[in-house]
């Protein structure tokens, strides 16, 4: 859920009108695709051979659940100096407007006036995207292995819970401002999660069971959309 958050910000800086998201969304799975297979088979192969790494990702999902609950809103303005971004601007020729919804076109450059390969904002919101969708594999595939250390059962949750969220995207991107207390709720979830393992040897058990896992999990996140949609009753939604 906190990827939809992060995809609605990186829109809504680059100004990426509806028709076009699409697209980006689309090679944004793609992508993913490709890359948490790598990561999990890293990560599988990692598990396999040195068990105790579970205890690390236990502790770093603990970790960044606290963070998290002491973070600020997400806010577009943050990416104007995000240094992954200024970095890619002053590396690559940019050009100022969207050209549809092509990713590289061809122009002259103003300076020379000879023809020059140029990426679009459009291209750049998604390389920006891509890199978000890293940053939560690093939450999100650890978690998953706090649970199972099965890698096709790790790697097919993975890409249908980004296939589901990204196709719920532009249903709940209205949604968003709606959702005042899930960023809470999600953080409590990855303490829980890690936690687990913790708790597990603390009372001689080879994992808490599923049922007390599932039943902790949907009671955190149901408190925290219950309690946000009653915190902003009153809002409207907010056009796409």
């Amino acid at each position: 859920m906190d990827n939809i958050f992060i995809i609605a910000m990186i829109f809504s800086y680059f100004a990426i009108p509806r028709q076009y998201q699409h697209r980006v969304l689309l090679y944004g799975i793609l992508g993913v695709i490709i890359m948490r297979g790598i990561m999990i088979a890293g990560g599988a192969a990692i598990v396999e051979n040195f068990h105790w790494v579970l205890y690390l990702f236990a502790a770093f999902l603990v970790i960044t659940g606290i963070r998290m609950l002491f973070a600020g809103d997400h806010d577009a303005s943050q990416l104007e100096n995000n240094r992954v971004l200024r970095f890619l601007r002053r590396k690559l020729p940019v050009t100022d407007r969207l050209h549809g919804e092509k990713f590289i076109v061809r122009e002259p450059d103003p300076n020379t006036g000879k023809l020059k390969t140029w990426i679009t904002p459009l291209f750049l919101a998604l390389i920006m995207v891509e890199l978000a969708d890293l940053v939560f594999a690093v939450d999100s595939i650890p978690a998953i292995f706090a649970i199972t250390t099965d890698p096709y059962i790790v790697y097919t949750s993975n890409i249908f819970a980004i296939l589901g969220l990204r196709a719920l995207y532009f249903a709940l991107a209205a949604l968003i401002h709606r959702f005042a207390y899930l960023k809470y709720a999600l953080a409590a979830v990855l303490v829980f999660v890690g936690s687990k393992i913790f708790v597990a040897d603390m009372l001689g058990l080879a994992k808490i069971p599923p049922s007390v896992s599932l039943g902790v999990t949907v009671t955190i996140l149901a408190a925290g959309i219950i309690g946000s949609l009653w915190a902003t009753r009153k809002e409207k939604p907010e056009l796409a």
